[in-house]
Formats: structure tokens, sequence, C-alpha cells
């Protein structure tokens, strides 16, 4: 990559976030390191340090699937009557503690607790709706996927150096570090100006929430959306334990094989996101489901490293889904309960994808390859869908 298309994607990130939007650009980098450093391995540990089944770890990620979805709505509800701000600052504090917990569970019971934590969201709703309110519209597609490279910067590094501590040092660093960015993410917040639905909204459509839940769009929407998440969390789980199973590779490998995997999706988030503003958003996600596809399909055919270098490159586009998803929902959304018209489709995602992770590890004590097969029939389809009418506003 030459010098000149660095800055040309450094200038595209500048130019489309206002100031806002970038201190919310280096919150999400921040926490996203953090996260990073644990979040890929986690399931690898606690089947090698912790003796966790299959069944179990599916068990765990059910959880925390759950706890989201229930406090995606709850978040959305506040976003719409309090200080938007503020609330995304609770939901950055409300993971602080988690990675403490997983550093002193001996089993996977005594993961709970952290796992609870690390599923609450009360900021997803919140700022999507935050985003929505504050950015160009005619570009929101691209603004949404540039804060998505945010996470995805975040994440090139950290899952490698994070494999790389958990070899020398061990996981107990590791998570403490991660406590620590998730802090920082949150105090970056306080630097963002407060944002309240305006008070002639709440009064001329205070009824709206209501009649939100019987609207065909947005149940459509959900439905689909929904079936996006359950496809990916049958196997999202489940590939560092595959490499290390099946492929024999070690943390370090992993690690490396993540920060490669998130890298992909930085750079595919700037594509898709252009590919949305100029064509159809539609067409981005249908993109992205064969991306999904393809990167699978490596996935199962080669263990060669440098095969699985391109492989995780192409697969880190499966992580847009919900920038996506968000840049297709925003629009459509009144603005006087925009924060919870969003928490609808984010919720009903998350319930569906509750079992997922379960019925993933079943059939991964099968066999290792089937949610990885079930998954490659399952996204051609999924892409066939979102290139017809059914995500276009209007209908």
């Amino acid at each position: 990559m030459t010098i000149h298309h660095k800055i040309w994607r450094l200038g595209f990130l500048t130019e489309v976030l206002n100031r806002d939007l970038k201190i919310i650009f280096i919150s999400n980098l921040t926490g996203s390191f953090g996260d990073g450093l644990y979040a890929y391995l986690l399931p690898y540990y606690m089947t090698k340090s912790l003796g966790a089944s299959s069944e179990e770890v599916g068990i765990l990620y059910a959880v925390m699937s759950l706890v989201a979805a229930l406090t995606l709505l709850v978040g959305g509800i506040l976003a719409d009557r309090y200080d938007r701000k503020k609330i995304m600052i609770v939901g950055w504090s409300a993971w602080l503690p988690a990675p403490f917990i997983f550093s002193c569970a001996e089993n996977w019971i005594q993961m709970l607790p952290g796992i609870v934590l690390w599923g609450f969201w009360l900021g997803g709703p919140t700022r999507t709706a935050y985003v929505a309110t504050s950015a160009d519209k005619s570009r929101l597609t691209s603004t949404f996927t540039a804060l998505s490279v945010a996470w995805s910067l975040g994440y090139i590094f950290s899952p490698a150096f994070g494999g790389y501590l958990a070899e020398t040092v061990g996981m107990q660093l590791v998570f403490y570090s991660a406590s620590i960015l998730y802090g920082l993410a949150g105090f970056a917040l306080v630097f963002v100006n407060s944002q309240h639905v305006k008070r002639q909204y709440r009064e001329e459509k205070s009824s709206s929430f209501f009649k939100l839940l019987r609207t065909r769009k947005l149940l459509v929407i959900s439905i689909f959306f929904a079936l996006i998440m359950f496809t990916l969390m049958l196997f999202r789980p489940f590939v560092p334990q595959f490499l290390g199973e099946e492929y024999g590779y070690g943390d370090l490998e992993i690690g490396i094989l993540g920060s490669i995997s998130f890298f992909g999706s930085a750079v595919l988030g700037i594509l898709l996101g252009r590919l949305g503003d100029r064509w159809k958003k539609s067409y981005a996600l249908a993109t992205l489901m064969i991306l999904c596809c393809f990167s699978l399909i490596l996935l199962m055919a080669s263990r060669d490293f440098s095969i699985l270098l391109i492989t995780f490159f192409i697969a880190g586009g499966s992580y847009l889904n919900w920038p996506l998803m968000d840049a297709i929902v925003s629009p459509l959304a009144p603005e006087s309960i925009r924060a919870r018209w969003i928490s609808i489709p984010q919720t009903v995602s998350m319930f569906s994808s509750f079992i997922a992770p379960y019925i993933g590890g079943v059939l991964y004590d099968s066999s290792r390859y089937c949610p990885f097969l079930v998954a490659i029939t399952i996204t051609p389809f999924l892409a066939v869908l979102a290139s017809t009418k059914l995500l276009e506003e209007g209908h």
C-alpha cells in the first residue's frame, strides 16, 4: 500500500466525521484495542485454561447475547429520554470490571458475572442514534463504516499483542490492560457535546414508540438482520478453537490471524461504505454476505498459513453487519424515538443469536467443520435477499 493511499484513507475518515464523531472514533479505537487483547482469544482460553467444553463456551456466549438483547432495548428507551452522551459513558463503565472477573475465574461458571457485564450494550442504540442525528445524512453509510473502522483498527494489533502477552506473561496482565483501556474509552466521551431529543419532538410524538412495534417495515428488517446475526454467531465463537484443535495453531498464530481479520474489516469498511453511499446500502450488505461465504470456503479448504492470511482478511468483512444495519435502519427512524426504533432490530438480532452459539457448539462437537458448512449454505441466500427490494426505504 502506497503512502498516497494511506493518506487518502485517513483524509476520508476526517472528511466524513465532525468533531464529536472524531471523539467517538478515538473512544472506539481505544476501547476496541483493549477488547481485542482478549476477546478473540477468550473462547480458546476457556477451553484450554479453564477446561470448558464447546457446549459450555456456547452457553457463556448465549448468556452474553441474552443480556445484550435486554440492555439494547433499555438503552434505546433511556437514550430518547436522557443525555445520550452520559449513557454512552455508562456503557463503557459497565464493561470495565469484566476482564478483572475473567482474570480471577478458575472455571467456566466463575466467568458468568464477567460475561453478564460484558453483555451490557447500553451504548449500542445510544451511539447509533447519536451518530445518525449528528452525521451528514448523504454520507450516512460512510459515517457508520468509518466509525466501525475505529473498532477494526483497534483490533488489528491487539489480538496478536494479546496472544504474545498470553504466551510470555500470562492472561492476567492481558485482562488488566483491557480494563484500563475500557476506562480510557469512557473518559474520552466526556468531551463530546451532549445530545437530547428536542422537546417539541417528544411532545408531538409521545405515543410513537407503541406504533413502531406494529410497523411492518421495521419487523421485516428486524427478522432479516436477526437471521444474519444467528448465522454469524453460529460459527464465529469457534473459529479460534477450530484453528487450535483442527489446524494445530497456538495463541500467537491465532492472534495474528485475528489481527489480519480486523485489518480486512477496516479496509473493507471504507470500501463498502462508499459503495453504500454511491449505490445502495443493501448492495453493500449483499457484498458483505458473499465475502463471508467465500472466506468460509477458503477456511475449510486450506490450513496453509499464507492462505489463511488471505482468508481472514476477507473474513473481516463479517464484522461490518452491525454498522450496515445501523445505516439502513436509522434513516427510517422518527427523530422523537430514534434510539428506541434502532434498538428494535438490534434487540431482535441479539435475541436470535442467544441460542446460536449453543447450537454451534453442538454442531462443532459432532464435526468441527459442521457450523462453518451450515453458514456457507445460508450466506448466499442472505446475499440474494439483501439485493432485493426488501431493505429499500419506503417499502
